[in-house]
């Protein structure tokens, strides 16, 4: 049974799952970066017991045809010439694409005007209308989109081309080299779950990924499925939490 509390970047979700038994009955799609919004109510390291990542996918920079820039680069040079003037939008921290937004004015010196909305669907229909010209978006929520030349993919936030869409450039091949925001998406468990009911459910999580079936689902939407022990979630939590908590310190971010 699928329980879909969405809402705050996907902290109202996990924080419902973080309060219920330890009894492997329920679990959590958890998001990088989810514990570092605006008074999030749980914490990852003492809250959950990770059972296994899912799939990663990158951030995607799209933007609606009308926009006269088609690269990043294009992107980067109207935003230095008029600095304030371009809207972006992105969902809410403590989402990837919304410190992927910030980490882009960052490293390419710019002032895009950040527009959060309460999630991809809205912002994603904003962008399909025109009231937003560009955003921050992820593969999944956009693909079908940019597909239809509904809208343009500008680049991909990782070191790799999309399988998905591979005729988009990533961020270095478009001029800005070290831009990275890729979202991961991993299962975890309350903490307090016995060892062997974690153990339990990543052997299945692992038989579920290594299936073709799921492969192609996956890759068809934009994510690329991982697989690892426990363990190798836990350190995925941690690097990743630790790389946007020190460009929210870095940034001077406050979140209200």
């Amino acid at each position: 049974m699928i329980e879909n509390r969405g809402g705050a970047g996907g902290m109202i979700g996990t924080r419902d799952a973080a309060k219920a038994a330890p009894d492997g009955y329920t679990i959590a799609m958890l998001l990088s970066a989810i514990s570092l919004g605006p008074n999030p109510g749980y914490d990852l390291a003492k809250d959950f017991a990770p059972i296994g990542l899912v799939a990663w996918t990158p951030m995607i920079v799209v933007s609606h045809p009308s926009f006269p820039a088609k690269s990043l680069s294009d992107i980067i040079a109207m935003a230095k010439k008029e600095p304030g003037k371009y809207s972006a939008g992105t969902p809410p921290a403590p989402t990837v694409n919304y410190f992927g937004a910030m980490l882009f004015n960052a490293l390419a010196g710019v002032e895009l005007t950040i527009v959060t909305y309460k999630g991809t669907g809205p912002l994603t229909t904003d962008l399909l209308g025109g009231h937003v010209p560009l955003g921050f978006d992820t593969i999944p929520a956009s693909v079908s989109n940019i597909q239809a030349k509904q809208l343009n993919g500008i680049a991909v936030a990782s070191t790799t081309r999309s399988p998905a869409l591979p005729n988009v450039p990533t961020a270095a091949e478009s001029g800005l080299p070290g831009y990275e925001a890729v979202q991961y998406y991993g299962l975890a468990a309350p903490a307090g779950t016995p060892r062997p009911i974690i153990e339990k459910l990543n052997a299945a999580l692992r038989g579920i990924l290594a299936t073709d079936e799921m492969k192609q689902r996956l890759l068809q939407e934009g994510s690329e499925p991982v697989t690892g022990t426990p363990e190798d979630y836990a350190a995925n939590m941690v690097r990743e939490e630790g790389k946007w908590a020190a460009l929210i310190k870095k940034l001077g971010l406050k979140f209200e």
